[in-house]
């Protein structure tokens, strides 16, 4: 089930970055997380077009000098006040395309191949989306009782069942789905595992340090 149509990459970036203040244009090691996302993106070879779309003018400045194209963002739909689902619904809406891949600049360690490869997997597939994601080996608990083990016979934690964890460093999705649906998760979704490495996902100052510090560490090796 070979798919036709444009694959369309939408590096969605904002000025409001509210946990980490600029997160997008930080220094990062040598680098920026916006800079590392559009240097990964430019050596996919079945991407269409890349799109930095942005409320701020800085980042719509960079994704030009790297000669992709830019869409300035209304400002609601930039800010904390636009839920995820309106988010995507304007993206959807705003983004002329067959399939929207959004690519965050906050998962830095996808590489090209991964891209690629997940691209590839939703092209030649029947699902109208493919998602990103991380497995959870931990015991977990809800409203006081295990959901993943029993508690007279506990498991190792690599032995526990494959529950997944979605990431959203990877979101494929027919651009109908997103503009009518306001989501990245299809009607029949696929899903992709990434390593811990790749599923490194940046929201926090925490997060932001400790991956610059894994950055480093890759750069020196």
């Amino acid at each position: 089930v070979m798919k036709q149509g444009k694959v369309t990459a939408v590096v969605a970036v904002r000025k409001g970055s509210q946990r980490v203040p600029n997160k997008n244009i930080k220094p990062f090691g040598d680098t920026a997380l916006l800079d590392l996302k559009l240097q990964t993106l430019l050596k996919v070879s079945n991407i269409d077009e890349i799109i930095v779309n942005s409320d701020c003018d800085k980042m719509i400045e960079i994704g030009k000098s790297y000669g992709v194209t830019t869409k300035k963002r209304e400002k609601y739909f930039a800010s904390s006040k636009a839920s995820n689902s309106e988010f995507h619904g304007h993206i959807g809406e705003t983004t002329d395309t067959d399939y929207i891949f959004l690519t965050p600049v906050c998962s830095p360690f996808i590489s090209s191949e991964k891209h690629q490869e997940a691209i590839n997997q939703f092209m030649n597939s029947d699902c109208d989306s493919l998602t990103s994601t991380s497995l959870v080996k931990g015991h977990l608990w809800l409203d006081g009782q295990p959901i993943n083990y029993d508690l007279n016979n506990v498991p190792n934690s690599q032995d526990l069942p494959d529950i997944e964890m979605i990431n959203y460093g990877i979101a494929i999705v027919d651009k109908h789905i997103m503009k009518t649906k306001s989501r990245v998760i299809g009607e029949k979704p696929n899903f992709i595992i990434l390593n811990e490495y790749e599923g490194v996902d940046i929201n926090t100052l925490f997060e932001f340090q400790t991956a610059e510090v894994v950055y480093k560490l890759k750069q020196n090796k």
